[in-house]
């Protein structure tokens, strides 16, 4: 039974957290913001339409709505067949063409049924990339891929049903991005390298990091007259504040502790794990050449895990970039618009973030061995 407890006991308790996790989450009465038309979004097959040959420019389908004759194969419909449209446009509709799957909104007025098409149906395509990425994860990795699984599901399951939640209903979101990542950083360690010294050590300095992460964000914030209202999707955001308890300016700050987790959590327990076997093999280091190696260990990692988090922010604003690029801004007009201003910050707060993760683990995990090795 012992051994048992030892072997699966983090796994119980992980299982344990997201249940209560669960609970809470299904305890949110959320307020409806949708009129209530009994609608409903379901798959479906595109059995006939009058337009085969859509406009095409530039690669990019556009052209007029399509009349099309559609076999519902899910929902409350499931097996009737309906006539719809298919708008075709950018974001919504799609290019139906005989046996093309699609998603329909489908709604009931009178006795008359009409379906409007949604989009392309993904789903498949989209469940077999995860299931690609976690069976790539466990051949490579074998039992680590495998905590490292359940740790990515127990990471999405805290951020979707404990740190949304918790803001919707009035909790400060810095006190929710806080406590959502001290729960994945505790459960991910655990899970990944067991409770030992080095993963204790990579919990304190993954939490020391990105919390001044968040505080620098915060400090840039307030000095450079940037909100969370100054954010695409505002009036949107607003709404959903009128009819919940949702504070609405602490999103923005709250959301650069998560999204700096991952590469402060790398980094953390990059430097705690090095300089543990450091000990194990050099058992007379002294404290100050075992804090002197973590500082050197870490400084080879600052530039390739900052460069990993300022690039994936470039990514992200490519959209933005591009813009800037192609219209010909101005130096004035581009430093001083919102979204760069808000880039800005995430990356280089969440770089400051990682860069003092390495004297945090570094010190923390220096006592912590030494202490043991008296």
């Amino acid at each position: 039974m012992r051994k048992i407890i030892s072997v699966y006991g983090k796994y119980f308790i992980t299982a344990g957290i997201m249940l209560v996790i669960f609970l809470f989450s299904n305890s949110v009465q959320k307020k409806p913001l949708l009129a209530n038309d009994k609608s409903e979004y379901a798959k479906a097959v595109v059995l006939q339409n009058t337009n085969e040959n859509l406009q095409t420019v530039s690669d990019i389908d556009v052209g007029d709505s399509q009349e099309v004759i559609l076999l519902i194969k899910s929902g409350t419909y499931k097996g009737q067949t309906v006539s719809g449209y298919s708008m075709n446009g950018y974001l919504y509709g799609a290019d139906c063409k005989k046996g093309t799957k699609v998603i329909v909104n489908i709604s009931e007025y009178n006795g008359m049924i009409s379906a409007n098409v949604y989009n392309y149906d993904r789903e498949f395509e989209i469940g077999f990339l995860v299931c690609a990425f976690l069976g790539l994860m466990w051949l490579v990795g074998g039992r680590k891929g495998i905590n490292s699984i359940v740790a990515l599901i127990f990471t999405f399951a805290v951020v979707i049903m404990l740190y949304i939640p918790l803001m919707y209903i009035g909790c400060s979101p810095f006190i929710a991005a806080i406590v959502s990542v001290i729960l994945i950083t505790i459960v991910t360690f655990i899970l990944i390298a067991d409770f030992k010294i080095k993963s204790i050590a990579a919990m304190l300095g993954t939490v020391g990091g990105v919390v001044v992460a968040g505080i620098i964000a915060l400090i840039f914030g307030k000095t450079a007259h940037v909100t969370g209202i100054n954010v695409d999707e505002i009036e949107t955001l607003i709404y959903i504040g009128q009819n919940s308890k949702l504070s609405i300016g602490g999103m923005l700050f709250s959301g650069i502790l998560i999204s700096s987790l991952g590469a402060v959590m790398d980094v953390a327990m990059s430097v705690a794990t090095s300089l543990n076997e450091i000990q194990i093999n050099s058992p007379g280091i002294t404290k100050k050449e075992m804090f002197k190696s973590g500082i050197n260990i870490g400084r080879d990692m600052i530039g390739t895990m900052s460069n990993t988090l300022i690039l994936a922010y470039v990514g992200g604003s490519l959209n933005l970039l591009m813009i800037i690029y192609a219209y010909s801004y101005q130096m004035h007009q581009v430093m001083n618009m919102y979204n760069v201003a808000i880039e800005l910050m995430r990356g280089i707060s969440g770089t400051m973030g990682i860069i003092l993760t390495v004297p945090f683990t570094s010190v923390i995990t220096t006592m912590m061995l030494c202490k043991k090795k008296k």
